[in-house]
């Protein structure tokens, strides 16, 4: 006899409250998720796939309500149950890992306190609960769990931070966990580690998996069974491999399409082949840049931190260099000495032309017409109060640039440039969703006409069919406008789409660079084969279909 599914939810209906009227998030949906079974929920932006995964947990907002449908998870009814059925069931039926592991962890309480919190729910107190916390470190593959467990979220990488939610999650000893996007803002290497260790915990002790994704080459590659939503309703469901080689619905075959690991079968295609002859003079120059940092060791007291050794970059007039690596390799302290942001401790920084190392920041300030920074959160790049308009114009009145009137003739170009329409000029970030704020944040880095766009993670805040028209986009300002680009990514199906050179760091220093096209289909370095095992999308592509041999 067929054991009863931990999660069964038939013809759901989920909407938001907003002004005495119900806004539906989710309609009709079916779902079940078995014993020992992952499942994945992919979509962009508003799908409801988060929404669905709160209705499991019971936690939505106040404003969210079930209006239809049933929920059950371990044999309990979730639509209408009270607040103290639900907590019954957070963390001992259900644990959760969110998506932000900054936002998700208490940085006034160390690790061991956080950790314990959980455990004393389950009425252990004393030594006993540490010592279970510091067994839940180590099965989240956290190393030196007993020196982790005494230290700060802000002490520890994002990558020990995410596995620190992990040891939270399982401290209760759920039968399901729920991953909300559990690798978005981590590197490809750290991604498959978090991910491999998610797929042992689900093999080893028989737990069940929700993953809500975005990314339809993680989903494919771990999940059991994916379901694509869109627009709040289930509109395709399977085994990945039947996913991937024959979806049925437009949209599955839109999000297969804008996902280029997935689009080229698995394999990294780059956009551009360049030759060696091939070579525009360049527009920045960096020569043997080294960077120390003063840290303050416990151990041994103030001591130097080599951030970057010898590191040498040219980005080229109307290409792309690309800089990737895991976190903390480097690349952004690259990006802002390049920028001026950051004084070098030794090495060459060429600018248009200009050495600017050294140089103060009023020496600086007119080469800022020259190099502009894209950063990787629009939201937090623009200023909620400033209108479109005032966000793109910032830049000309700083620089006094122009009048009223040239100055809003130039940000309607700027509009029409990012394919934006001329009515959102006078709106707010917040009314903007996550791609149109990119846009508007391109709009007013190229506002003084700009050389060079220094990229910091540009779209890895952004779901896949989002990204897509970013990338396009950029490439297509390129072309028309003759830029060029510093862009700094950790993934690296990003860069084969935008970039025509790469190096690729490691510990401060470059390990390997050239064409990428020639690195990436002959990696000479083991860290830069490394990256590219780790790029999802590869294992779905290869895995058989139940139906290959029917």
């Amino acid at each position: 006899m067929t054991a009863d599914p931990l999660v069964q939810i038939t013809g759901l209906d989920i909407g938001y409250t907003r002004h005495r009227r119900i806004t539906p998030a989710v309609i009709g949906l079916d779902l079940t998720v078995n014993a020992a079974e992952v499942v994945a929920i992919v979509g962009e932006s508003g799908s409801g796939k988060t929404t669905t995964a709160n209705a499991v947990i019971g936690l939505l907002p106040a404003n969210g309500r079930i209006t239809a449908g049933s929920a059950l998870v371990d044999g309990v009814q979730i639509a209408g149950a009270k607040e103290r059925t639900l907590r019954r069931l957070r963390g001992s039926v259900v644990g959760l890992i969110p998506q932000d592991p900054m936002v998700g962890l208490n940085p006034t309480k160390r690790i061991d306190a956080q950790l314990t919190e959980v455990v004393r729910l389950r009425g252990i107190t004393g030594a006993a609960a540490h010592a279970e916390a510091v067994q839940y470190l180590d099965q989240a593959g956290v190393p030196d769990p007993e020196l982790r467990a005494r230290q700060y979220p802000h002490e520890l990488s994002g990558g020990l931070r995410q596995r620190v939610l992990i040891a939270t999650a399982l401290a209760g000893r759920p039968k399901l966990i729920i991953a909300d996007e559990p690798t978005s803002a981590l590197d490809v290497t750290v991604q498959r580690r978090i991910l491999d260790h998610l797929g042992g915990l689900v093999r080893e002790q028989g737990i069940s998996l929700l993953i809500i994704t975005h990314d339809l080459a993680v989903a494919a590659d771990r999940a059991d069974r994916v379901l694509v939503m869109h627009e709040g309703r289930k509109v395709e469901e399977g085994e990945p491999g039947t996913i991937l080689t024959a979806p049925r619905e437009p949209y599955t075959r839109r999000l297969i399409a804008a996902a280029p690991r997935l689009a080229h079968g698995g394999r990294l295609v780059p956009r551009f082949d360049v030759r060696a002859e091939e070579r525009p003079e360049p527009v920045l120059t960096l020569t043997d840049v080294s960077k120390t940092f003063a840290v303050n060791d416990l151990q041994r007291g103030r001591r130097g931190f080599n951030a970057l050794d010898r590191v040498s970059v040219t980005v080229r007039r109307g290409q792309t260099h690309a800089l990737v690596g895991e976190s903390g390799c480097g690349k952004t302290t690259t990006l802002r000495i390049a920028l001026g942001l950051e004084a070098a401790t030794s090495g060459s920084i060429v600018l248009d032309g200009t050495e600017i190392t050294g140089l103060s920041w009023n020496q600086l300030r007119p080469l800022r017409r020259t190099a502009q920074l894209v950063h990787q959160d629009p939201f937090a790049a623009l200023d909620p109060k400033f209108t479109v308009r005032q966000s793109i114009t910032e830049p000309l009145v700083s620089f006094r640039v122009g009048d009223r009137r040239s100055r809003t003739a130039r940000a309607l170009e700027l509009l029409d440039q990012v394919g934006l329409p001329a009515t959102y000029l006078d709106r707010l970030p917040g009314e903007l969703s996550g791609g149109q704020r990119q846009r508007v944040a391109i709009a007013r880095a190229l506002a003084l006409h700009p050389r060079l766009l220094m990229l910091d993670e540009p779209v890895s805040a952004l779901d896949v069919l989002v990204q897509d028209q970013i990338l396009r986009l950029l490439v297509d300002l390129q072309a028309a406008l003759g830029l060029s680009y510093l862009f700094v990514s950790h993934d690296l199906a990003v860069v084969a789409e935008i970039s025509h050179t790469v190096s690729v760091m490691s510990g401060g220093r470059i390990v390997e660079e050239g064409p990428v096209a020639e690195v990436f289909s002959n990696p000479r370095s083991p860290h830069t084969q490394e990256l590219i095992d780790a790029v999802p999308g590869r294992a779905a592509v290869r895995r058989p279909t139940a139906d290959v041999h029917a």
